[in-house]
């Protein structure tokens, strides 16, 4: 069987590649251009798609001794990534840029180039698991390691895409892969993690979509207000803000309650930030659109093991699932406290994954 390894520069996607020619497929390494000019993107262990990330995976590929390409993604995943990251902050919404990277590009533009070049999957070093089930259909499941379960971000693969993915470290510890890793020869064993945005370099979100946005800024500054309508304080603009956050608000005046406040809505339209105490954040219904499932289209689930997770690490609920075409609604039963519309919701059925949709309202519980 022929594997396209997608390698990131980092450890864990050169274990895979690693595993992946060690079970005796015919492997071929590729890295990510993703942007038009890698200098702007992160650099050091925070990123994943710098130059010195290009050039450990090519590394990387020498040692583990298969063939290596770099394929230039840029201009698509500007499109389907940056823009629409711009797009949903300029709406008032907290979108998730790698959940989108995984849908529009890793599994859908590198596959359908990966197939169309004779290649049988594509190999990547995401924790999540795949399993056949009883109907024969291909299941995706939490990785073994908890901590590190990368599930929710694949909750946008369908039943196609399962079905040409390798995930080879979904068995594994962390640490036991870092460990397999130094054994291998391969210098990235000790690089650390990459987190927060690629595409942000110093980390300034806020700063960034004012600079990128330009005139297509939904506003430069508003009211920060209470429930009551009263001003607490002005700010420089709604893209810096987020539901449920409560650092940076920089109020004018205390509280009367003397509790710190949160952000309880965004209207970008008037640039409107309104606050208020945590217990208003909680949330017991959420809508999504855009739904995507990963085998067989469900109609409504409730049971024990039914679960909605909705940040990439924590956030998981009890709830019962209801679908109507493209719409789902999700009834919670344990309260939710910030959950921003733009997030992703990944259902799930113990620890498989039913699938994944994109929260468009919330409704909060009656006080």
């Amino acid at each position: 069987m022929k594997v396209l390894a997608a390698m990131s520069g980092g450890v864990d996607s050169a274990v895979a590649a690693a595993r992946a020619v060690e079970a005796g497929y015919d492997v071929t390494g590729i890295h990510l251009a993703l942007s038009r000019n890698p200098a702007s993107y992160r650099s050091g262990a925070r990123g994943c798609c710098t130059i010195e990330d290009a050039n450990d995976a090519r590394r990387a590929a020498d040692v583990i001794g298969i063939p290596f390409y770099v394929w230039d993604m840029s201009d698509r995943f500007h499109e389907d990534v940056v823009e629409d990251f711009m797009a949903e902050y300029a709406a008032g919404r907290t979108p998730n840029p790698c959940l989108r990277c995984n849908e529009k590009i890793k599994f859908a533009a590198v596959l359908d180039r990966a197939l169309a070049l004779g290649f049988d999957a594509v190999a990547t070093g995401h924790y999540a698991q795949l399993r056949t089930g009883a109907d024969g259909l291909v299941e995706l499941h939490r990785a073994s390691d908890g901590a590190k379960d990368q599930s929710y971000v694949l909750g946008v693969l369908d039943q196609e895409q399962l079905r040409h993915s390798l995930f080879p470290l979904g068995d594994t510890p962390k640490p036991r892969v870092r460990e397999e890793a130094a054994r291998r020869g391969l210098l990235v064993a000790d690089k650390p993690d990459s987190h927060d945005i690629c595409f942000v370099a110093d980390g300034d979100n806020a700063g960034w979509l004012r600079e990128k946005l330009g005139e297509r800024l939904p506003n430069t500054g508003g009211a920060i207000v209470d429930e009551s309508g009263a001003e607490l304080g002005r700010h420089e603009g709604t893209v810096a803000f987020t539901i449920g956050q409560r650092k940076g608000l920089r109020l004018g005046r205390p509280a009367p309650d003397g509790k710190p406040r949160f952000v309880l809505d965004i209207e970008p339209v008037s640039g409107t930030v309104t606050v208020g105490p945590r217990e208003q954040l909680a949330v017991d219904r959420l809508e999504g659109i855009r739904p995507r499932w990963c085998g067989t289209v469900p109609s409504r689930l409730d049971g024990p093991g039914v679960t909605v997770q909705l940040r990439a690490h924590g956030g998981e609920h009890r709830c019962v699932l209801t679908v109507s075409g493209e719409a789902v609604e999700i009834e919670l039963l344990d309260p939710a406290y910030g959950i921003a519309p733009g997030q992703a919701a990944g259902v799930y059925d113990g620890s498989r994954v039913v699938g994944s949709a994109t929260i468009s309202a919330t409704r909060r519980l009656a006080s």
